[in-house]
């Protein structure tokens, strides 16, 4: 092939003008013949074949064991320049895969967006920060023409755009209910049976639901399987474990749910959370139920929003601002 031959005349004399001289301008000249020859598409080993064949041109009698190693070399690169081009496919199709993630992310966000509602009484805090691009965890705000405040936070066992998915179903399923549908038990039991029908059955959910009455100050709620979240006793400063036992979403499309109720008082506070939270790590080590919440317990007294932003960031920097998993606090406080 004419350019073919053209490279091989350019190089042997660099080569041979190297050779004798040791002038670094062979060098740099060199350098641009590189150049010129990825323009011209010529492979690692085909540059290695045009040295080969120089030093022959310049030397017929190469001893034996230097054409043996030349050729040597020339078999590596051929294997070489085969490793380096399946690794630059795998690149590109990694950052295709990561640039269709990114998009998935944002439409996700889109989504699942909700809007922190005012609630007369209420002062209201919520924050959900993905350890990865996509997000398992997800907190959802419904209000009706009474003023009641629906609360539904979810975990996906398993992540990524299956989880997302899983969670655009949940949340469009609830936005369908009509305002007959808002009893916590109801809601879950209805989105059960979607989860049965339309989740892969090694994808489960787990979640709890509470609905806030103003003009009663109860607050009902019902759990599927979801962690068990807090009542804050503002006067005695305690904190006391919501029970709310339930099977997690998706398991069997007959499952029945328990509701509870619960009177709250002025100052007292609701913590909804997600496992992100009680299971942060310090090391290879979970951090003590007892310690976390201490550190919201400290926030508590500021402005609710205020308040879960500042834990997040306690928990992240304890965890060198890597998450291990998806962190979701909500705090709900009753104004006094």
């Amino acid at each position: 092939m004419e350019t073919a031959h053209f490279d091989l005349h350019n190089y042997r004399q660099l080569l041979k003008d190297y050779l004798l001289t040791n002038d670094e301008t062979a060098l740099y000249q060199a350098e641009q013949f590189s150049r010129l020859s990825v323009k011209h598409n010529i492979s690692p080993e085909e540059m290695i074949q045009i040295h080969i064949e120089a030093l022959q041109d310049l030397y017929p009698d190469l001893p034996r064991e230097i054409k043996d190693s030349l050729y040597f070399l020339l078999e590596a690169m051929i294997s070489y320049g085969l490793a380096l081009q399946e690794n630059q496919f795998l690149r590109e199709k990694q950052s295709k895969l990561e640039s269709e993630i990114s998009v998935a992310a944002d439409m996700q966000k889109t989504l699942l967006s909700t809007v922190k509602p005012v609630i007369k009484g209420l002062d209201i805090g919520a924050i959900s920060v993905p350890a990865s691009t996509m997000n398992g965890d997800y907190y959802h705000f419904v209000t009706n023409k009474e003023d009641q405040l629906g609360i539904a936070l979810a975990d996906v066992i398993g992540k990524g755009i299956p989880a997302a998915l899983a969670m655009s179903m949940i949340k469009y399923s609830m936005d369908s209910f009509t305002e007959s549908y808002q009893e916590p038990k109801m809601i879950l039991e209805n989105l059960n049976r979607v989860v049965e029908r339309n989740v892969d059955p090694s994808m489960f959910i787990t979640m709890f639901y509470g609905l806030y009455n103003p003009k009663t100050e109860t607050f009902s709620y019902a759990s599927a399987g979801h962690e068990p979240c807090f009542y804050y006793h503002a006067k005695q400063q305690e904190f006391e474990e919501i029970h709310a036992p339930g099977l997690v979403l998706g398991v069997k499309d007959d499952t029945k749910y328990q509701q509870f109720s619960r009177k709250i008082d002025e100052g007292d506070c609701l913590v909804l959370l997600t496992d992100g939270v009680t299971e942060c790590r310090l090391g290879d080590h979970f951090i003590e139920r007892e310690q976390i919440l201490k550190v919201i317990q400290s926030y508590i007294h500021l402005p609710a929003q205020e308040a879960v932003e500042k834990v997040f960031r306690h928990f992240e920097a304890l965890q060198d601002f890597q998450l291990r998993d998806d962190f979701t606090l909500l705090i709900i406080k009753k104004e006094v």
